[in-house]
């Protein structure tokens, strides 16, 4: 796998990760407070979102870049796959017959969300494979981790070493990533 497709294949698990946490949670809560279907679908959407976005906010803050910051960048980096993700992923659950209605103790819901999960996973890696190729996406997180030093392979100012970007531009919006 080259570089580029492994960074991809990274991101995209990374942003699976924080949206199946935040979708199970929200099926559980739902669930256990008795919200309707439509009601616990929304609320386990939005913690997909939430979750999402705080496992990539997570090591940046981590590398010392502020929160506000990196909640910028990953709202600009990981929004569309989020998106990509939680249509297929939502899509597959309510193709499966009995899925949705099949409670969480039940084995059907989670095969079906196996299902969903690997479906929403195939979908989205080739949007942050897009995004990788044109220092976007996961490029943005690799470049801003550079400049605070948590990948020593990274220069300052985004050089991937072996991510090869081919001279793409990694800070597509100016200084903003240099504050």
């Amino acid at each position: 796998m080259n570089a580029r497709n492994a960074i991809a294949a990274s991101a995209t698990l990374h942003c699976l990760t924080g949206c199946a946490i935040g979708e199970i949670a929200g099926l559980m809560i739902g669930t256990a407070i008795g919200l309707s279907t439509v009601q616990t679908m929304a609320l386990a959407i939005s913690l997909a979102f939430v979750f999402g976005y705080a496992l990539s906010s997570l090591p940046l803050v981590g590398a010392g870049m502020s929160l506000g910051r990196a909640l910028k960048l990953v709202l600009a980096a990981d929004t569309l796959s989020i998106i990509v993700m939680e249509v297929v992923d939502n899509a597959v659950m309510a193709a499966i017959p009995g899925a949705m209605d099949a409670g969480l103790v039940n084995p059907v819901f989670w095969l079906g969300m196996m299902i969903a999960l690997t479906a929403a996973f195939v979908a989205a890696f080739p949007v942050n494979r897009y995004l990788i190729d044109r220092g976007k996406g996961h490029a943005l997180h690799h470049g801003a981790h550079g400049e605070h030093g948590a990948h020593g392979e990274h220069g300052e100012h985004g050089d991937h070493g072996e991510h090869e970007h081919h001279g793409h531009d990694h800070h597509p919006h100016g200084s903003e990533h240099h504050a």
